[in-house]
């Protein structure tokens, strides 16, 4: 499959959903004047070409009383278990994300909880899964970096 193509109009549209991906496509396309069915044609080429994938909502987590988030590294007594305990942490609904890595750690979790002692009851959850040796965690003080556009428009100067 070949590389797909992004032109400026097709990165004005890109740059507009990553603020807001529920803007109109009637806004976008009085902003960049164009017309909306423009938009339109542009955002299912970029969807079919699996550029776009879905939309997503932003939450506060604060104000729905989830502003502790704490990184979890997790030791494994086998790498083949890496399968089994993804699953089992995929049931907590409390880990955010979670990558399997190199390194120090197997696996490598963000957790998001009310408190302290709410984290410290998932960090158990996570600790009593078969197959965990051994956790280590790091609480976020504060997320000073969330930048989505400064990476995309990166990228688009490499295209």
């Amino acid at each position: 499959m070949s590389k797909f193509r992004l032109d400026e109009i097709d990165h004005q549209i890109l740059d507009m959903l990553i603020d807001n991906t529920r803007v109109p496509f009637t806004d976008i396309a009085k902003k960049l004047l164009i017309s909306a069915g423009t938009v339109h044609v542009r955002v299912k080429k970029m969807e079919d070409a699996g550029i776009i994938q879905g939309s997503s909502l932003t939450l506060d987590y604060e104000k729905l009383g989830y502003s502790f988030i704490a990184y979890i590294g997790i030791f494994l007594h086998n790498t083949s278990q890496t399968k089994f305990v993804l699953e089992r942490i995929n049931e907590i609904p409390f880990v955010t994300v979670a990558h399997v890595t190199t390194g120090k750690f197997n696996v490598f979790c963000k957790i998001r909880a009310r408190d302290t002692r709410h984290a410290k009851e998932v960090i158990f959850m996570i600790d009593d899964i078969e197959g965990v040796y051994r956790t280590e965690s790091m609480i976020s003080l504060e997320e000073s970096i969330n930048d989505k556009k400064r990476l995309m428009h990166t990228i688009f100067k490499d295209l």
